[in-house]
């Protein structure tokens, strides 16, 4: 192990990983540097040449957040309905999640090991293939269960549930991981001293599960905020429910010659998840790891 981690330590392996670190970033930065030139210029020079000739403008991001010009922008709009449907549907996976995960680490019940076996197994089932059904659902009802017909803003709802739904599986497996982690002594102790569940749960168990929440809510955050399947087809695509990613897929589709707008939306729609990513960092390698040792 020892020698691995010496051979990774080394001048070549470093070199190696610098070269490709520039390889896959350069094709960003180029995707950056053009998003603040002049349409005429990317239709007819490449990027690189901004270094030579620097024409620089701000105007791209002003037409792709106000919809100026032809109208094809107005992503201001998109970015709160992109809020909208993301912070629910972190919020609420995140809290289901940890209760369940308290529960199958710390609480005996008959049927607890299969109940995590079979939690984890659904992890493999992809939400692509339960659009239909849950537009059925949604549409004609199921079972007992009636029919939503939303309509409007309250189809946001209809997002959050199918995000929730199948965040679930993958949140409660890595913050049972991490829970199943935590001292016994201390958990023990606390119970001997006449501890509820709920006092170990808000007073114990959150503060020292902090990692992992943030590691999933990062996880969470980034995967529905670049969505664009489920916002589509369970939100309706109409402009009081479109998040961002559909308006970047009009752009695409309706104004692909107008590289400086897709390029300038592309990076208005990425820079909440960097910032969201780089504000967290800190906890998120924590949490990932934490629970696949022990010791």
């Amino acid at each position: 192990m020892n020698g691995v981690r010496e051979h990774l330590a080394s001048r070549a392996f470093t070199s190696i990983a610098v070269v490709i670190a520039v390889l896959w970033t350069t094709p960003t930065l180029g995707l950056l540097l053009s998003s603040f030139r002049p349409g005429e210029e990317i239709k007819t020079t490449g990027w690189w040449t901004v270094f030579g000739a620097p024409h620089l403008t701000l105007d791209n991001y002003g037409e792709v957040l106000s919809g100026g010009g032809n109208g094809s922008g107005r992503l201001a709009e998109d970015f709160a309905n992109s809020v909208v449907i993301t912070l629910p549907s972190v919020l609420f996976p995140l809290v289901l999640a940890f209760f369940a995960a308290y529960a199958l680490a710390w609480i005996d019940f008959r049927g607890r090991d299969a109940l995590v076996v079979g939690i984890f197994a659904l992890q493999v089932v992809p939400l692509q293939m339960a659009l239909v059904p849950l537009l059925r659902l949604f549409s004609q009802g199921w079972l007992f269960l009636p029919a939503w017909n939303l309509t409007g803003p309250a189809r946001f709802g209809q997002v959050w549930f199918a995000h929730t739904v199948f965040a679930l599986p993958f949140a409660v497996f890595l913050l049972h991981n991490f829970l199943a982690g935590l001292p016994r002594d201390l958990i023990e102790a606390a119970r001997v001293d006449g501890a509820s569940h709920g006092t170990l749960l808000l007073r114990i168990v959150l503060p020292m599960a902090r990692p992992a929440l943030v590691s999933f809510a990062i996880i969470q955050f980034i995967w529905v905020w670049n969505d664009l399947l489920v916002a589509l087809t369970l939100s309706g695509g109409t402009a009081e429910t479109a998040p961002m990613t559909v308006r970047l897929a009009s752009l695409a589709g309706t104004y692909g010659n107008e590289w400086q707008r897709l390029t300038a939306g592309a990076f208005v729609a990425a820079f909440v998840p960097l910032l969201v990513f780089f504000s967290l960092r800190r906890h998120f390698a924590r949490g990932l790891l934490a629970g696949s040792v022990k010791g």
